[in-house]
């Protein structure tokens, strides 16, 4: 048995915005899809305190035989919004996805900068109390990921909505965050300050 996150405990009050760093495959992916739901702790327990949660992730939570269209409404409901609230944002998020004649096309077609952008758009514009972001910021076109910044500090200027961001932008990270988890082999290394445990982790790869 492999275990990818152990003995990981941390809390980040409301409207807080915690970033998560770390080499590839020290867990960070696995504990944004626990605290997502998409996976279950075989111990321990998160605890939500009955706030809604999306993730916004590449390959998570589509359907690949379904269009674009297809996956916001099933996107939507998954994230507990009634099909008629979806249909009242359908235009906002295909506009803001910018994907054109694709959006009524199957996902299976769709490049990785596409995939990231209709999870944006969807994640974005259905809001929800928690927002859990998986490197989608990264991806896509310059002018998009600009717009993508824009648009996520926008949201989460909203006090009441706390927001985890797994990235390796550490610059995104600094400029975002009030607060760094650094995950190193499944195990929490270090959590603080932004510059602080960014500069450390920073040393530590250099080594």
């Amino acid at each position: 048995m492999f275990e990818a996150v152990k003995d990981v405990s941390f809390s980040v009050e409301k409207g807080g915005i915690l970033g998560i760093i770390g080499k590839n495959g020290s867990g960070k992916s696995t504990l944004l899809r626990s605290i997502a739901g998409v996976f279950s702790p075989n111990e321990g327990t998160i605890d939500l305190k009955g706030h809604t949660v999306s993730l916004m992730a590449l390959g998570v939570g589509f359907k690949d035989a379904l269009t674009g269209r297809e996956n916001i409404i099933l996107s939507g409901m998954l994230l507990g919004f009634s099909e008629n609230e979806i249909e009242n944002k359908m235009q906002e998020i295909i506009e803001f996805a910018e994907i054109g004649e694709f959006i009524d096309r199957p996902v299976r077609t769709y490049s990785s900068g596409m995939h990231s952008k209709l999870a944006f758009a969807i994640t974005a514009m259905l809001e929800t109390d928690i927002m859990l972001i998986d490197e989608v910021l990264s991806v896509g076109d310059e002018r998009f990921r600009k717009k993508s910044l824009t648009k996520m500090k926008e949201l989460i200027t909203n006090k009441d909505r706390t927001v985890i961001i797994v990235s390796h932008d550490m610059k995104t990270l600094t400029e975002l965050c009030n607060e760094v988890l650094w995950i190193h082999n499944g195990k929490i290394k270090e959590i603080g300050i932004p510059a602080k445990v960014i500069g450390d982790y920073r040393k530590f790869m250099a080594e």
